[in-house]
């Protein structure tokens, strides 16, 4: 699966690279959005290989007999912060090009210049690298009484605040604020753009246009919900109720599953993805040897 997720995102930035028909917004975002997910897969996938390799259910650092320490669990838990919000925040720009692109059409060259591409991309980077260092300082402000135990694949962030003995009132405070800002906030907008587009495509009268609107931004729609689904299940779920299966289950559906299935929806859905990559494969084979028989 992770193999899957880091060569079918290789895939996609590829052929958005090497076809210039596919230097539009569209596939600026998506080809952004592939490269989060290899950086976002990469921070807790390759361990729990290695410890489903060695049998071994520690998360550790190199060598690995050795226990980690809270700063490095910290560590793995900043990127994973930064790259979970920065995959939000791109979905949610993704959305706004769909919407632009189907209720303003003869607009959108002028609206989805290059400026405003990189300015959300520039903007979200520098919210997510600030939320997640304050996110992480707070935590190191916590002490342990003991050793503790994570009932977890990697260091989730909501697991990590539940392990200390000392007050962890701000830190909860801080990490539900920031899931209802950074999280809430582009999932408003993403339902607001869907809400203008569902009402555009009910005004087109034909059937095709009708299907070529809906298949635009269908790919995008089913991957917000996937995402979606899973985080509101992992931190929106009550403690009573949430165990440490069901919560590594949710945690395993957007760092694993989510990600592995962009590649396929992406491209399966998507002909200009599918025509970039057989031209990218074509060069590649005409500029092999050719033997003369």
């Amino acid at each position: 699966m992770y193999l899957i997720t880091v060569f079918g995102n290789l895939l996609i930035i590829l052929a958005i690279s090497s076809d210039s028909h596919l230097h539009t917004p569209m596939y600026f975002f998506l080809s952004n959005l592939a490269f989060l997910d290899i950086c976002f897969t990469s921070i807790t996938i390759p361990k729990m290989l290695v410890n489903i390799q060695t049998q071994n259910k520690v998360i550790s650092r190199p060598p690995w007999w050795r226990i980690i320490s809270y700063e490095d669990c910290l560590t793995q838990t900043y990127f994973f912060l930064l790259f979970a919000q920065l995959g939000d925040f791109l979905l949610t720009v993704m959305a706004y090009d769909c919407f632009i692109a189907i209720c303003h059409p003869l607009h959108y060259t002028v609206i989805m210049n290059p400026l405003l591409c990189g300015l959300p991309v520039l903007i979200s980077w520098v919210i997510g690298a600030l939320n997640s260092l304050l996110q992480t300082l707070l935590a190191l402000q916590l002490s342990f009484c003991t050793v503790s135990e994570i009932p977890h694949f990697f260091c989730e962030f909501k697991e990590v605040i539940q392990l200390p003995c000392s007050n962890t009132f701000l830190n909860n405070t801080m990490m539900y604020f920031a899931v209802g800002l950074f999280g809430g906030g582009p999932f408003a907008g993403i339902c607001y753009s869907y809400s203008k587009i569902v009402s555009s495509i009910g005004g087109i009268s034909s059937s095709q246009g009708t299907y070529k609107a809906f298949s635009t931004c269908a790919s995008h729609l089913s991957t917000v919900s996937s995402f979606y689904c899973a985080v509101l299940r992992m931190y929106f779920t009550p403690a009573i109720t949430h165990c440490s299966h069901s919560s590594a289950a949710a945690s395993m559906m957007y760092t694993v599953v989510t990600p592995m299935l962009k590649p396929f929806i992406y491209s399966l859905r998507n002909k200009d993805i599918k025509s970039a990559l057989r031209k990218f494969f074509g060069v590649v084979v005409i500029k092999g040897p050719i033997v003369l028989g």
